[in-house]
């Protein structure tokens, strides 16, 4: 992997991850932007103690271009985009709308490919290694920033999700907090330690293992259908070594990534047809890598961040062909989810679509 960093117009920072070593990326963005006031404000909230990123500036994003103005295509003659090369393997830039920004954290674009009508499912396996690479150096690279605390890798596919550019991309969110998700697995991951003696992922991780939700077992990978899932199709993807976060992963297992990760994206989109080539749009997603915190876990007693599993939760909000599952009064009001796909059967349909 070859990485080239350079500025935008704004002065924002572009890189370039390339399979080639002897690639060049030299072109200059001729765009004539300005800085975007980009003020986020962390806000607590004094009863639930969780926090909320306020950044009005949002508003303003782009939303839904048309595919010829699409901004994450590569620049092409008089069409100016946010990537100033006229192709490129995988890039990460600074968001130009970002969430988080300055001394509240930082959020950075990832495009998987220069392939507008492409998607994650469709791109190869040395493709998809590229991508694991650049989140993995990523995460290194804005574990260092003094504001982040943890770094959270994810993709939102599909229009049904939110989605408002539809070019094959995800997101990379560096928090200056503990999420409350994250806090949520550490507060059981310490109680179970003090009560058993043992560590709760590795006793899921292999309860799941030996169960009727594994989805696909691979030689440093196991997928399942997690026992209490939220979501009408969810499945969970761990390493078989338990690690921290992408850093810590050995060469083995990056090595498989690509191949069990692929099919498991493949697979979601055959829950409800073959592809999207019957009819039925391809199957909306979130895929969400959860690692280990870098900031201090002093609130957590006697639990340390190599108890963390790194982990990837794939999960899709669409129910049954034509239907979506939408967070509702329980949901939304109280947390506490309704799941109409016992995930037996999920695990059970998600096996009856594998490659053949």
């Amino acid at each position: 992997m070859k990485k080239t960093s350079t500025r935008l117009a704004d002065g924002r920072e572009l890189i370039y991850y390339d399979s080639r070593d002897d690639a060049v990326r030299d072109a200059v963005d001729r765009r004539p932007l300005d800085p975007i006031s980009t003020t986020s404000e962390i806000r607590r909230d004094p009863l639930l103690g969780d926090a909320v990123a306020i950044a009005s500036h949002r508003q303003g994003r782009t939303y839904h271009p048309p595919a010829d103005e699409c901004p994450l295509c590569p620049s092409a003659g008089d069409r100016l985009s946010e990537i100033p090369d006229s192709s490129y393997d995988v890039v990460v830039f600074e968001n130009r709308f970002p969430s988080l920004a300055g001394d509240a954290g930082r959020c950075e674009v990832v495009c998987f490919t220069s392939d507008h009508d492409s998607s994650f499912a469709d791109l190869t396996e040395d493709q998809a290694r590229l991508v694991l690479d650049a989140w993995t150096d990523r995460t290194a690279e804005l574990s260092h920033l003094p504001s982040v605390e943890q770094v959270f890798c994810f993709e939102n596919r599909g229009a049904e999700i939110g989605v408002t550019l539809g070019h094959p991309h995800g997101q990379i969110y560096a928090y200056p907090f503990v999420t409350p998700r994250t806090s949520l697995m550490l507060r059981s991951l310490a109680a179970h330690k003090e009560s058993t003696g043992r560590n709760l992922f590795d006793d899921v991780v292999a309860d799941e293992s030996a169960g009727e939700r594994v989805v696909l077992q691979a030689e440093h990978w196991v997928a399942f259908v997690p026992y209490s899932a939220h979501w009408p199709y969810e499945v969970h993807l761990y390493p078989k070594r338990r690690v921290a976060d992408l850093l810590g992963l050995d060469e083995a297992a990056r090595t498989e990534f690509p191949k069990v990760y692929l099919e498991l994206l493949r697979r979601f989109d055959r829950i409800f047809g073959n592809g999207g080539t019957e009819g039925e749009p391809l199957t909306p997603y979130i895929a969400a890598w959860h690692q280990a915190p870098f900031g201090a876990l002093e609130e957590h007693e006697g639990v340390n961040r190599d108890d963390f599993a790194l982990h990837l939760e794939l999960f899709t909000i669409r129910r049954t062909s034509g239907k979506l599952k939408f967070l509702a009064g329980s949901e939304s009001g109280m947390s506490v989810f309704i799941n109409d796909v016992p995930p037996e059967a999920a695990a059970q349909r998600l096996r009856e679509v594998a490659s053949s």
